[in-house]
């Protein structure tokens, strides 16, 4: 689905990553892990297309699929006046018009939505009185509402409970096994060994996708 060609990622000139050489398969669930600072939401980013690859290049086998996207730090301002229910309703956008509004069957679709993620209770609630796990079981259902073909999620794990984690997870095998393409980063190493079964782990020196070896080509500090 993406192949990385001596793909670096960082900001500006600066880069972050080593360069990376690899394909990421279309339906695989992969694990992006390494310390702190090594550039794993930075990388993800860049797949994502949000900042540009300081050197080499992404390519794609023919257009950019949609994505699910699960950004590590939320930009939906949580004082704005909408419902939960709006929030999901969001990942019905790309397929149907804003100002046409939400048919039955679409109506039911984002009730099964949150339904899935504990949250069907709560779909007239504001966003701003929701708990951090709460939220990101929001977040969730809307990416599961999305039916994307590539599923990107930066630490989706952070600041949640175990509880609720374990929920998510179930709900990224659940994506997987319908086929899209999974790419996390994550922290919890016992979680990567028991559910991702590809992992490209970044450090210092080295980047290790599989068998794939790529040496780093030089990087200022995070």
């Amino acid at each position: 689905m993406i192949e990385l060609d001596h793909l670096v990622a960082g900001y500006g000139a600066c880069a972050i990553t080593p360069s990376l050489c690899g394909v990421v398969e279309r339906g695989s669930m992969t694990a992006i892990v390494g310390a702190n600072g090594c550039g794993k939401s930075t990388l993800l980013k860049t797949l994502a297309g949000e900042l540009k690859p300081v050197s080499g290049a992404l390519r794609w086998p023919s257009s950019r699929p949609a994505i699910g996207w699960l950004a590590q730090r939320q930009t939906l301002d949580p004082h704005f006046p909408l419902t939960v229910q709006d929030v999901v309703s969001m990942g019905h956008w790309p397929r149907i018009s804003l100002f046409r509004g939400l048919n039955r069957q679409a109506r039911a679709q984002v009730a099964a939505a949150l339904e899935r993620v504990g949250m069907l209770a709560l779909a007239n609630n504001t966003i701003d009185a929701l708990s951090g796990g709460q939220f990101q079981r929001m977040l969730f259902a809307r990416i599961w509402l999305q039916h994307a073909p590539l599923v990107m999620l930066d630490e989706p794990f952070t600041g949640i409970d175990e509880i609720t984690s374990q929920l998510l997870m179930e709900q990224i095998v659940d994506m997987h096994q319908q086929g899209q393409t999974i790419l996390a980063v994550l922290h919890d190493s016992e979680r990567v060994a028991r559910y991702f079964p590809q992992t490209l782990r970044l450090d210092g020196d080295c980047a290790n996708w599989g068998v794939t070896i790529a040496q780093d080509t030089g990087a200022c500090p995070a």
